[in-house]
């Protein structure tokens, strides 16, 4: 087989993942938690074993929704980081944009971090932390890097940065899910609050020498 079939052949093994995965999401944004793979396989129009072929199981197809998700949502959050504003208002604007995604997409957020809510419909021996704890790690990671780069935190920045990192990261997961699932205040509310809580030391940190700055 020479090297150009072998990319025609990759390039629509991607592509049908995509499609499969696109299925999935409109079974996820319909059902939430309780979507299955039967549904998702019959929202595909194709059979299960096939799903299976591409996904392994719904580990595997979780795992793969998940990074689609997740990337998304971290370029959301890169690029509210990046806006050209005040700190203030780009910790806001982060915040902000962590809570209108959940907002927006409920049942994929319910789906990706609740999966058990589904009941009886969900695959039995699926273990939810075994993939939406993953999930909150890399994000924490990810933002721990952002604050190494930007911020000046002194000695040992390296570490304190991922404290902060994972530290607001678990602020804004156990926030927004109480915020989501009772609906307390408005969501511009939520994120002043929030960003009063992290702006103490926040404010008084320098920009890093040679960094974007924050």
């Amino acid at each position: 087989m020479d090297t150009t079939q072998r990319t025609d052949q990759q390039r629509s093994a991607d592509r049908r993942r995509r499609e499969l995965l696109e299925a999935a999401d409109r079974v996820v944004l319909r059902d939430g938690p309780g979507a299955s793979m039967n549904a998702i396989a019959a929202e595909a129009g194709i059979t299960k074993p096939i799903l299976y072929r591409h996904f392994g199981d719904k580990g595997g197809l979780y795992a793969a929704l998940a990074k689609r998700h997740t990337d998304a949502l971290l370029g959301a959050l890169r690029a509210a980081l990046d806006a050209p504003a005040e700190r203030r208002e780009r910790v806001e604007a982060t915040l902000d944009t962590y809570l209108a995604a959940i907002e927006a997409r409920p049942q994929v957020y319910r789906f990706l971090m609740h999966p058990s809510e589904g009941g009886p419909q969900n695959e039995q021996g699926f273990d939810m932390g075994a993939y939406s704890f993953p999930l909150l790690r890399r994000m924490g990671e990810e933002l721990a890097e952002v604050i190494e780069e930007r911020v000046d935190l002194g000695p040992n920045s390296q570490q304190l940065a991922r404290v902060w990192g994972h530290g607001i990261v678990g602020m804004m997961h156990a926030a927004g899910d109480w915020w989501l699932g009772e609906r307390p205040c408005a969501r511009a509310e939520l994120v002043r609050a929030l960003a009063d809580l992290l702006w103490g030391r926040l404010a008084a940190a320098g920009d890093k020498a040679g960094g974007p700055g924050f």
